[in-house]
């Protein structure tokens, strides 16, 4: 079993920063890609930012040049850093982890994130 902890969400004013952790434990070999989701209220959940094995990121257009997403390996952990938020980034964050050998892939508990005008 893997287990992802998430943490660093919160309640910040539209144009400040948050860092969202995920850290995973448990029956780990290897990760491939680790990255993050959100959903909103009412919307289905989308993709925010990946990261492979080999530090290649991937961004939603809505979020480039103002999240950045980084791994540290020896730590089994993602993070997302999230500047000049927008109220539009209000949502609950994910973060995935897509395990190496075919052995699937998991889901952190979620964190919200709200933005306030």
């Amino acid at each position: 079993q893997v287990q992802l902890v998430e943490s660093g969400g919160g309640l910040v004013q539209a144009g400040g920063s948050l860092r969202l952790s995920c850290a995973a434990s448990g029956s780990i070999f290897s990760i491939n890609a680790m990255g993050w989701y959100r959903q909103a209220p009412g919307k289905q959940r989308e993709l925010v930012a990946t990261i492979s094995s080999g530090g290649r990121t991937n961004y939603a257009d809505s979020v480039k040049g103002r999240f950045t997403v980084s791994r540290d390996n020896a730590k089994n952990t993602v993070y997302l850093q999230m500047n000049s938020l927008k109220p539009e980034d209000t949502a609950v964050y994910y973060c995935n982890v897509v395990l190496g050998w075919g052995k699937g892939d998991y889901w952190g508990q979620g964190t919200q994130v709200t933005v306030s005008s």
